[in-house]
């Protein structure tokens, strides 16, 4: 089973149903599960969206790293009056931020006029420089950013396994139990042809004078026994059918139309249950869960957000320091030392007394770690329940179907049997529907058991977290 086949075959099936609905072809079309799960997970709208989260966490790395892009920009002010200049003031800049907080500058100076303010340099003057938050060498807010975008990204692909996981098992807990209510409905309607059968034959050696009355009345109902629970199974089938449907979506995001149709794959599940993954292996495997690979996404988070936090706590410093050029030429050499001549230097200072906000915004970071971790924990200790749970579920459904198995073996022979001995006068009308009913009743037990192991194998999977993985199990 192939994603393409998959891919054409729903469309596929739409278009040769409808055709069949006008011309009244009663062909049927075999859904698989391999297919079921490959339609669902190339167009159910949950499995869409989960990927457009991915995408959307992308764009937001790329907005993050925006902070880190080279920015042009110029500045003109100018003034005249009365026919005099007063002052021009005309000042393009090249700002490159670096990771480490550092910004380098560069730009030139045109100043002319009359009224300039004393500080400024008159004529065109050139200038390179850098500016440095000497408190946010270590970490500052656009780094800080960018590495939570990073994480966010990682920790919505793993909510994506994790939407597509929820999702799988939905969909095939449907999808078995459509299987298990059509098996249902072939038992019932086998046992129908076989009433059918018998009432013509007992009427047949009634009228023969073989048999008496009343075998007649006990064939005619044991049929309509047979009738309405085929009746009850068919619209069991339908409804499940239409359940099942809510997971099958067009490429063109529009919901399948449902049709009697379209049958499952009964092969696979004919087959007795036996393998059961390793315990020891999907217990040691917890840790790479999706659920738990999101909380550490989201630990990562906080503590950046932490890091950032003790950040404030230090004193507010900014340096800054030009190396300035008289016209558009910017220096060849640089001369040490540097605060000898051409230069301009600041910085500023300042810091809360009391830092209440700074230590009350760390207190807050370190105490949402503290809470995600006891999440991190419990949520473990349910998964680990969970797969448990499921796989001694497991074990206690293959013994039971082991048992019902033979069970329904034994109760088929007595049948034969009992069919032998009526069709040779030796036994009763009634003990061969006794006979009958109850073999029904197994065998419908068998199938509901097999829907069980199957239903179990993928809580199973789920639980750990693996079947997000699975395209065939």
């Amino acid at each position: 089973m192939t994603k393409e086949r998959s891919k054409y075959l729903l469309v596929l099936i739409s278009i040769l149903l409808s055709v069949s609905s006008i011309a009244g072809d009663s062909t049927h079309y075999v859904l698989t599960k391999d297919d079921f799960i490959n339609i669902v997970k190339l167009y159910h709208p949950i499995a869409r969206q989960a990927g457009i989260q991915v995408e959307r966490a992308a764009a937001n790395v790329q907005q993050s790293r925006g902070a880190f892009d080279p920015e042009i920009g110029t500045t003109l002010d100018r003034k005249t009056f009365d026919g005099k200049l007063y002052y021009s003031y005309f000042k393009p800049e090249l700002t490159i931020p670096t990771w480490y907080g550092i910004d380098i500058k560069a730009g030139v100076e045109e100043i002319v006029g009359g009224r300039v303010s004393p500080e400024s340099t008159l004529g065109q003057t050139s200038y390179i420089g850098v500016k440095l938050p000497a408190n946010q060498l270590l970490y500052d807010k656009r780094r800080a950013a960018l590495r939570q975008a990073q994480a966010l990204q990682q920790q919505t692909a793993e909510e994506r396994k994790l939407a597509v996981n929820n999702l799988f098992y939905d969909g095939l807990a449907a999808y078995w139990n459509w299987v298990e209510k059509y098996c249902s409905y072939k038992i019932i309607s086998s046992a129908v042809a076989v009433g059918e059968e018998r009432l013509r034959f007992v009427k047949l050696e009634f009228e023969q004078g073989l048999r008496p009355a009343i075998d007649t009345i006990e064939a005619i109902t044991q049929l309509q026994t047979f009738y309405f629970q085929e009746s009850v199974m068919q619209l069991s089938v339908r409804n499940a059918g239409l359940e099942l449907s809510n997971y099958l979506w067009l490429e063109n995001n529009s919901p399948v139309e449902w049709s009697d149709l379209i049958l499952p794959d009964t092969a696979e599940f004919e087959k007795a249950a036996t393998a059961i993954p390793d315990l020891n292996a999907l217990l040691s495997a917890v840790e790479e869960h999706p659920k738990l690979i999101s909380i550490n996404y989201k630990m990562d988070i906080l503590e950046i957000e932490k890091k950032l936090k003790a950040q404030s706590l230090m004193p507010k410093l900014s340096l800054s320091g030009n190396i300035l050029s008289k016209g558009y030429k910017y220096p060849q050499e640089i001369n040490l030392p540097l605060l000898e001549n051409n230069h301009k230097v600041g910085f500023s200072l300042a810091m809360p007394l009391f830092l209440r906000d700074a230590r009350g915004a760390y207190s807050a970071s370190k105490l949402k770690i503290s809470e995600t971790d006891l999440e991190r924990n419990n949520t473990r200790l349910q998964i680990e329940n969970k797969t448990r749970s499921y796989y001694n579920e497991l074990l206690a459904v293959r013994q039971q179907l082991n048992i019902m198995a033979s069970t329904n073996i034994n109760f088929m022979k007595l049948y034969q049997g009992e069919r032998l001995k009526f069709e040779t006068g030796e036994s009763s009308l009634f003990l061969l529907n006794a006979r009958q009913s109850k073999l029904l009743e197994t065998a419908q037990k068998l199938i509901e058991l097999k829907a069980k192991w199957q239903k179990a194998y993928v809580s199973l999977l789920w639980s750990s977290g693996t079947l997000y993985q699975a395209t065939s199990f």
